[in-house]
């Protein structure tokens, strides 16, 4: 980055998986209110995002915005692509529907490495769309971050050149397993290929950077860098970690939804770093607030305008956050809330780590456990949440009881969305270039 932006401490996603967290940064809304749960939407699903939610783009094309998205969607194709960004409020859209280890492994690393493991063989190979177009089945790996970095780039540079206010959703595929890089990174990292694969993300960053500070727009844009959850553990699939912080992905242990945060505004936010709390469920409001657009008044926002944190360093609005399990149950809820400092959880239940993981609590042997009352952890004092306080003394008594009235009062607001992931899976779904074609899946593809 030309100038160092403002960090964040604090900054959470909604859930420790990919679809749900994706559906509420874009509309600001908990999974639980618009149905992406649980888990995340498969190849083939006959759910996705509703079409009578508002997502960001929806929001700025109120106000004349031309809306881009660029990269992994993963909040439904459908059994007509009705999910698509397109449908969404993007004008435009070259990316992955899905993650791409739901697709058959194809090669990983320059120049015919393959991938670690098989994927998903009885799906279809990874499709890249241009709108709602497919242009390429599979997907070329070796090439997907340089296709991905000159669209966005081109995205920046035709806008600019029109000067005409644009949002620009940058979803990068790194670094979900498996873990690939082209010519330029593989083998450029003493960390392995997950070492290579990001390697590759930050010099896609730094083109993005590049094309806003050569078109001139730097001191008119508003860049926000963040990611859905935390890093996968697992070893086999040559992952990250979370430094101090306790588990990742699957879990609501800080690992799986605590999330690197960085805004970026040369001349608008001073650079430094923040401890205030905030959200990727925040972006829907604060970007609206930039815009001077009125929030939807026919549904609830969960998420709170963060412009006081980043122009104006004051405290934030949200004093407590809301997590939710990977695969929330409508009959559980939430299983744990931060406030202030503090963290309750109500229930703890392992990720998809295996047996020989050192942090017992991870593993995904440790089964969903109920607590009452529940463990509260210090998250100023102790982020990796190893030592619990004890809740029958004095302040802590009193600061669960106040986390209970902020749980019956947020689960009173909330009613469940019909589950989307629960709308079934059929071969008719699962995108194909040349739909129809024999022998299924093998047959889809554009040459």
């Amino acid at each position: 980055m030309a100038e160092e932006g403002l960090r964040f401490m604090n900054f959470y996603s909604s859930s420790s998986l990919c679809s749900p967290s994706r559906s509420s940064l874009l509309t600001g809304r908990y999974q639980s209110r618009t149905g992406i749960w649980p888990g995340v939407l498969p190849c083939g699903g006959l759910g996705g995002l509703p079409l009578n939610e508002t997502t960001i783009a929806a929001q700025l094309k109120k106000v004349g915005y031309s809306t881009g998205m660029v990269g992994k969607w993963h909040l439904g194709v459908g059994l007509h692509e009705e999910y698509l960004p397109i449908k969404h409020g993007f004008d435009h859209y070259v990316g992955l529907p899905y993650s791409h280890d739901m697709c058959p492994f194809t090669i990983c690393f320059y120049p015919n490495e393959s991938c670690y493991g098989e994927g998903v063989p009885e799906t279809t190979p990874c499709p890249l769309y241009e709108d709602e177009t497919i242009v390429q089945q599979p997907a070329d790996f070796l090439k997907l971050s340089e296709t991905y970095s000159t669209a966005a780039t081109g995205f920046i540079h035709e806008m600019a050149g029109k000067e005409q206010p644009f949002f620009l959703y940058m979803a990068f595929q790194h670094t979900h397993r498996p873990q690939f890089a082209g010519k330029m990174f593989t083998d450029s990292s003493i960390r392995g290929p997950f070492g290579d694969a990001l390697n590759e993300l930050d010099w896609q960053v730094g083109r993005i950077f590049d094309a806003i500070n050569e078109t001139g727009v730097s001191k008119n844009t508003f860049v926000f860098f963040t990611a859905d959850n935390g890093p996968s553990l697992a070893r086999e699939y040559r992952a990250g970690n979370a430094g101090p912080l306790r588990c990742g992905k699957a879990t609501t242990y800080e690992g799986g939804m605590r999330e690197p945060a960085i805004a970026w505004w040369p001349g608008r936010i001073k650079p430094g770093k923040t401890s205030e709390l905030a959200a990727t469920v925040d972006l829907f409001p604060t970007i609206s607030k930039l815009a001077d657009i009125p929030i939807p008044s026919d549904r609830i926002i969960d998420g709170v305008d963060m412009s006081q944190i980043l122009f104006e360093d004051k405290m934030s609005n949200r004093e407590s956050y809301i997590y939710y399990p990977a695969f929330p149950d409508p009959d559980v809820g939430i299983y744990a809330i931060r406030y202030r400092e503090y963290k309750a959880h109500y229930y703890t239940k392992g990720g998809d780590y295996p047996n020989f993981y050192p942090d017992d609590m991870c593993k995904g042997s440790a089964k969903e456990t109920r607590h009452d009352p529940p463990l509260l952890f210090n998250l100023n004092e102790d982020p990796g949440e190893l030592n619990p306080l004890n809740v029958k003394e004095s302040p802590y008594k009193e600061i669960v009881q106040t986390i209970d009235e902020i749980k019956a009062k947020f689960e009173a607001t909330v009613v469940w969305g019909e589950s989307e992931m629960n709308k079934g899976v059929t071969n008719a779904a699962k995108p194909c270039a040349k739909p129809g074609c024999t022998p299924f899946p093998q047959c889809c593809a554009t040459s």
